[in-house]
């Protein structure tokens, strides 16, 4: 498996934008998530997009993070906001989604953000396990578009030097 950083409007990285986004939709039973995204919002230093393909130059998992400071979606001065995590059904379970996690969280340390934080939904168990198991907890407050919604869940990580 190969990792690259890519723009968020790449054509490989729209591929796998809409293979989510109908994922969203299976498990939520709605139109997915529309949280209003740029490729500029993940152009370095003030965030960062990454794909991982195959050995077949396949693109098989993305994830990326934006730089947020506080406003009215509950953000924080100094955190960096996980999007777009996925992983295409026949690649899950190799430790892709963990390896780009890994990732992103140091480049946003790199970029001097202080918090990861991210929002997944209560019908994505899988991720909540994976948030749970990297060190993330839940948010005291929720955040982002969906933070007045029962299935949304909130969870951060101090991005302290290691």
């Amino acid at each position: 498996m190969q990792i690259r950083r890519v723009a968020y409007d790449h054509p490989d990285a729209v591929k796998l934008n809409d293979q989510v986004q109908l994922e969203y939709a299976e498990r939520y039973g709605d139109d997915g998530d529309i949280t209003p995204l740029a490729a500029t919002m993940f152009a370095p230093p003030r965030g960062l997009y990454l794909l991982a393909y195959d050995e077949q130059d396949r693109p098989v998992a993305t994830g990326g993070w934006r730089a947020q400071e506080a406003n009215d979606e509950g953000y924080a001065d100094g955190d960096a906001a996980l999007k777009r995590m996925y992983v295409v059904r026949e690649a899950r379970g190799l430790g892709l989604a963990r390896r780009i996690l890994g990732l992103l969280e140091e480049d946003a340390r790199a970029a001097g953000r202080t918090r990861m934080v991210l929002e997944t939904g209560t019908a994505q168990p899988e991720a909540v396990a994976l948030y749970l198991s990297s060190g993330y907890r839940p948010a005291a407050s929720k955040f982002g578009l969906y933070r007045d919604t029962d299935s949304s869940l909130c969870y951060t990580k101090p991005l302290t030097t290691r």
